[in-house]
């Protein structure tokens, strides 16, 4: 992979060491190769085929886990057959918070099906090299268990522009995360697209958190109360949480109640908290950062990406059949809040959010829903780290940026999964800071000043874009 970038990287030390590179000022020249070397393999000439792309992630992720680290694999089960709970749940959220400047359109509900999900926690009586114990996987929960602190529960949801990717990717992540925290966490393994388009992923999630709730017969865990749960991910896992926190919230306010095998019906409660890192919130990718912070990421442009799609392999995932330009959701529905969260209503009633960022291409879509959020009355830690590139805190892990980063995000997590939002900082409870680059240095910034455009010159924008023709096929995001 990396010989045929020599060039490149040459071409990168040489700028980098003339300081004539926008990044030189800001990171050193390994991270700055790095980058670069990420955003040739991103935009290649010749783009491979979603199959073949998703054949090498499983290839990738092959092979049992090891370290410092527990994995209880759990296949959670759907409901009975002709119970419609979530059904039910999604088609009344999509129902009730239609865009109302795009018309609605008809939509197609897939049937629920098993998702298995890795709880994960930290082991820290192994070595680097030790295999997991030869153990059923309900052994090896209750082996984790023993390790597990806090109450703290980390429901996942990994990134991948919602057609790539797997737990096991993001085994490095979640167990710090299980570290920093004390306590575990349930990674999903939810459907991805374009085999099982939006709104798979979205049931898939809502059943773990169900499961999670109220645990279908032969589950490995006991009920898990909701002020201990919260929601995480990175990208499009970012997308995900903040997805099913929308229509939790939703389903809340219109007093939905959803029926139990002990024959009671109750509601869906909210989680403690939500805390996402580089969350993809515009499927478009309409923000002006999309194009203005390319030096800083390796995320391809939404000109490269749809340079991509004209060239990509066909392939049986890819094109759709019928046709659509989005392999996450069908055309109709790209406006909807579910699916791009950069138009939801209201945020308001929601539990605290962190939410962090760099100077990368999804920056302004994040910006924009931290405002939204506080603005509605939200707890919001928001983090904007200078000059790092999307999901540096994965992608990156020898910076202490990262260090700093994902101790802010576990400890965001730990502080509400155990003293409820009260655990969020000072002033109403809500803290906006940029990071300097290098130093670490924080520098307050003011909520109302995130962002240039308003919430009407956002969503234009972003209409005008959904209908300009560009294809959103993201060149497969990586992280």
């Amino acid at each position: 992979m990396i010989l045929p970038h020599v060039p490149l990287m040459l071409r990168v030390a040489l700028f980098y060491i003339l300081r004539r590179s926008e990044q030189s000022k800001y990171v050193d020249l390994r991270t700055e190769l790095i980058v670069a070397v990420l955003r040739a393999y991103m935009n290649p000439s010749q783009p491979q085929s979603i199959t073949s792309i998703q054949k090498m992630d499983l290839f990738g992720a092959a092979g049992p886990p090891k370290g410092r680290i527990w994995v209880s694999t759990y296949r959670c089960p759907p409901p009975p057959a002709g119970d419609r709970v979530l059904q039910d749940a999604i088609t009344k959220a999509i129902d009730g918070i239609w865009n109302p400047k795009t018309p609605k359109a008809a939509y197609q509900l897939p049937d629920p099906e098993p998702i298995e999900g890795e709880w994960t926690g930290y082991r820290p009586c192994a070595t680097s090299d030790s295999p997991l114990p030869e153990l059923s996987q309900r052994e090896l929960y209750t082996e984790m268990m023993k390790d597990v602190k806090s109450p703290v529960t980390i429901l996942y949801f990994h990134g991948g522009a919602y057609c790539s990717l797997d737990p096991a990717t993001h085994r490095p992540t979640v167990k710090k995360l299980a570290k920093l925290t004390g306590g575990r966490v349930y990674n999903v393994r939810y459907r991805l697209a374009p085999q099982h388009p939006f709104p798979a992923a979205l049931m898939d999630a809502l059943m773990s958190y169900l499961a999670l709730l109220y645990p279908p017969e032969g589950a490995f865990h006991e009920p898990v109360k909701p002020e201990h749960i919260v929601f995480a991910g990175d990208s499009a896992g970012g997308n995900l949480a903040l997805a099913l926190l929308q229509l939790i919230l939703h389903l809340s306010r219109a007093n939905h109640v959803i029926p139990l095998p002990d024959g009671s019906h109750r509601p869906i409660p909210l989680p403690g908290g939500v805390a996402v890192n580089s969350p993809w919130l515009d499927v478009t990718h309409s923000s002006p950062s999309c194009t203005a912070n390319a030096a800083f990421d390796y995320l391809p442009t939404p000109a490269q990406q749809h340079e991509a799609a004209l060239k990509r392999p066909r392939c049986a995932a890819w094109p759709a059949d019928p046709p659509r330009k989005n392999i996450y959701v069908a055309d109709a529905l790209v406006s909807h809040p579910l699916v791009t969260l950069l138009l939801a209503p209201s945020w308001r009633g929601a539990p605290p959010v962190y939410l962090c960022t760099g100077w990368e291409l999804l920056a302004d879509e994040d910006r924009h829903a931290a405002r939204c959020m506080w603005r509605d009355g939200v707890r919001v830690v928001f983090e904007e780290y200078e000059a790092m590139p999307h999901c540096f805190g994965l992608a990156l892990p020898y910076l202490k940026e990262t260090r700093r980063c994902l101790d802010a995000w576990a400890g965001f997590i730990k502080s509400v999964a155990e003293s409820g939002p009260q655990g969020v900082a000072d002033e109403g409870g809500s803290r906006f800071v940029r990071i300097r680059a290098k130093t670490l240095e924080e520098e307050r910034i003011e909520p109302a000043e995130l962002c240039a455009e308003d919430e009407q010159a956002v969503e234009e924008r972003f209409l005008r874009n959904m209908n300009g023709g560009l294809s959103t096929d993201v060149g497969i995001a990586k992280l």
